[in-house]
């Protein structure tokens, strides 16, 4: 089979690749940089060099394909997020219906099934609503948990101030997920025969917020390593000193409250909060340790 893949040689794009080629299939990755071909080739897949928001350029890489996996890049241009990321997503669309590709795993996430109040993850909301009423395509949903890595972000905390902590309380409980998970979801979505719409979930681990930093913690010499729930205020704050520009910050607060309210998870909950990935916390604390 052939299949056309975004997300570069990323977290999750290289270890999807490397599954599909290791299979046999055909396998081009779109990539915006030129630099990457060799170590693309060295894979054993197929560069196609350009941008995710030139429809031309993605029909062009579609064609032929027999199924695409969809990731719009996060965090498009640094301002204007939602509706930049929203923008990427018509390109897509137009780009699959010029093509004529009949399957397409999009990577969404957690909470995409709400418009608004969720963060960043509002643009991808848009996209899935866009990607609904592509006729004769069929679509999954991969609606993927809190990233792991994303932690990486608190240890220049956990090492200055020796906390963990955001806008929700330490009972809160987060899906979570490896991208290496994610990259198994999608090569089974890839290879088999599907038709119509429909959503997966893709969580490695369920833990509250105290638990995450207790094991954390521990993984880098700090035992009861404590989860600091702060306002909202207050995390805003603590990103923007950070460095954080100042609307992905509010986008960012935004999200975590609506952890904190529990919307986010809600339809995931009704769902039977399904835990599928092999990767958990406990094993993705090694990886985190190793950084520290």
């Amino acid at each position: 089979m052939k299949f056309t893949l975004t997300g570069s040689l990323g977290n999750t794009g290289k270890p999807l690749a490397e599954q599909l080629v290791k299979a046999g299939h055909a396998v081009t990755i779109i990539t915006s940089d030129e630099a990457k071909t060799a170590a693309i080739g060295a894979i054993g897949a197929t560069a196609a060099v350009g941008s995710v928001t030139d429809a031309i350029f993605l029909a062009n890489a579609f064609t032929g394909a027999d199924a695409v996996f969809a990731m719009t890049p996060p965090n498009l241009g640094g301002s204007n997020i939602i509706s930049n990321t929203t923008e990427a997503g018509k390109s897509f669309a137009e780009a699959i219906k010029k093509s004529g590709v009949k399957k397409v795993v999009m990577l969404s996430s957690i909470g995409a099934d709400l418009p608004s109040g969720t963060g960043p993850i509002a643009g991808l909301y848009n996209i899935e609503q866009l990607y609904n009423q592509l006729d004769g395509v069929a679509v999954t949903f991969l609606r993927a948990g809190y990233f792991y890595l994303n932690f990486y972000n608190d240890l220049p905390v956990i090492r200055a101030l020796g906390i963990m902590g955001a806008n929700y309380p330490a009972a809160t409980n987060l899906p979570l997920v490896h991208p290496s998970d994610i990259a198994a979801a999608a090569a089974e979505e890839l290879q088999q025969v599907s038709a119509g719409k429909k959503i997966r979930y893709v969580i490695s681990d369920i833990k509250t917020a105290e638990q995450l930093a207790a094991t954390l913690g521990k993984a880098v010499g700090k035992e009861n390593l404590p989860w600091a729930e702060m306002t909202d205020e207050q995390f805003l704050g603590a990103l923007t000193q950070a460095g954080l520009p100042a609307e992905l910050a509010g986008l960012y607060t935004e999200m975590g409250k609506g952890f904190r309210e529990g919307r986010i998870p809600a339809h995931f909950i009704k769902e039977g909060s399904p835990v599928e990935g092999k990767i958990k916390l406990a094993d993705f604390a090694r990886e985190f340790a190793a950084k520290y």
